[in-house]
């Protein structure tokens, strides 16, 4: 029993040793994952610390450096899936997402538009319809209703006017 296991310890001892003078032809491998060379040998060091930990599943008679470049192989796999399906700013992620305001507030503000609307003198209201609802031109507008483009231009002003006092907004009278 004795032998057995002083022997065993020997086989991985030199198995150990023979992981350090691969660690340049490891070196070099993850070289062809990562251009970082701090990254390539954060890739060597995870494998080194998995092989060193599972060394007791590598079979004796098999190459050790294809074993290990395997395992660094995989490790890089894992670690780029994780990445990629982690990676903060892409379309599917919620850190990506902004703050949305709660729709409630938009249901009231268009329920006191309507209403505001609704009080509108009835030429204001159908010129501020048709051109700004609808998206038709003033000029379109002043044939639809007889009027000069002055008087469309005039209307819609006084239409956003008597809205902005009903919905208690400030009105920008450059328009």
């Amino acid at each position: 029993m004795h032998d057995i296991s002083q022997s065993t310890n020997r086989e991985t001892t030199d198995l150990e040793a023979e992981i350090v003078d691969l660690i340049p032809a490891l070196r070099a491998f993850a070289r062809t994952f990562h251009r970082n060379s701090v990254d390539a040998d954060d890739l060597v060091q995870e494998t080194l610390t998995k092989a060193l930990a599972n060394i007791g599943q590598f079979d004796p008679g098999t190459r050790l450096k294809s074993w290990l470049f395997t395992i660094m192989r995989n490790t890089f796999c894992t670690k780029f899936r994780i990445a990629k399906r982690e990676s903060p700013g892409t379309k599917k992620c919620v850190s990506g997402v902004g703050v949305e305001a709660p729709s409630q507030e938009w249901t009231i503000r268009a329920k006191e538009l309507e209403r505001a609307c609704n009080q509108l003198p009835e030429p204001y209201r159908a010129v501020l319809e048709y051109v700004v609802i609808e998206g038709r031109s003033y000029d379109d507008a002043a044939e639809r209703f007889d009027c000069a483009i002055g008087t469309v231009k005039s209307r819609i002003n006084r239409a956003r006017r008597h809205l902005a006092a009903q919905l208690d907004e400030d009105f920008d009278w450059r328009r």
